[in-house]
């Protein structure tokens, strides 16, 4: 895995090196890493047979996720995604049919829009939720942009979560946690899907 910024880093200085790290990787070669994650993902049986997938809408130079959502709905799977609430510092998911029903919110980020129908937990059973971040972990600890949200939403999430990472986003050192961070199951990069559970 590549090399992290070190084990004395704290998080807010490997969250700016790694914004800044990932802003120089080239278009094409984010293009070219994207589809590879995105090829090791859809082989990868817990996710492939999954009846509902969660995922983050990707923005900037985030690991791509919207070609994969475009794949899964033409397919006919069930596709949630995040919306928050900044008020109650919280994160819901919500079922979409298209890219198509998002519109801008928090940050200019693409939410399904007010009404969209909310996954229930039950719901979630069996699914898999993808995570984003800017730098993951072998035992899968990740420093993702400070918010907390998916970590409070991934305390009580029952399904299985995968982090998306290109090689370069991978630390061979481990990361600085807290109490409240909540690591990932499985890592997806380029060729590649491996577990974090043994870890």
């Amino acid at each position: 895995m590549a090399s992290s910024y070190g084990t004395d880093a704290d998080k807010s200085s490997l969250r700016s090196n790694y914004l800044v790290a990932r802003r120089t990787i080239p278009a094409r070669s984010r293009l070219e890493s994207d589809a590879s994650i995105r090829g090791a993902l859809e082989a990868f049986p817990l996710f492939s047979e999954a009846p509902l997938v969660l995922t983050y809408v990707s923005r900037d130079a985030e690991v791509g996720t919207r070609p994969l959502i475009e794949a899964l709905l033409s397919r006919g799977r069930r596709v949630a995604v995040p919306r928050v609430d900044l008020e109650a510092h919280d994160m819901t998911f919500h079922e979409i049919g298209s890219l198509d029903e998002l519109v801008p919110r928090t940050m200019r980020i693409l939410e399904p829009a007010a009404g969209a129908p909310v996954v229930t937990a039950p719901e979630m059973v069996g699914s898999v939720c993808l995570v984003p971040g800017l730098v993951f972990d072998g035992a899968g600890h990740r420093v993702g942009y400070g918010g907390g949200y998916y970590d409070r939403f991934l305390a009580f999430y029952p399904g299985d979560k995968i982090g998306l990472a290109r090689t370069t986003m991978l630390s061979s050192n481990p990361l600085p946690t807290d109490g409240h961070d909540i690591p990932v199951d499985f890592i997806a990069t380029e060729g590649a899907v491996w577990s974090c559970r043994s870890r």
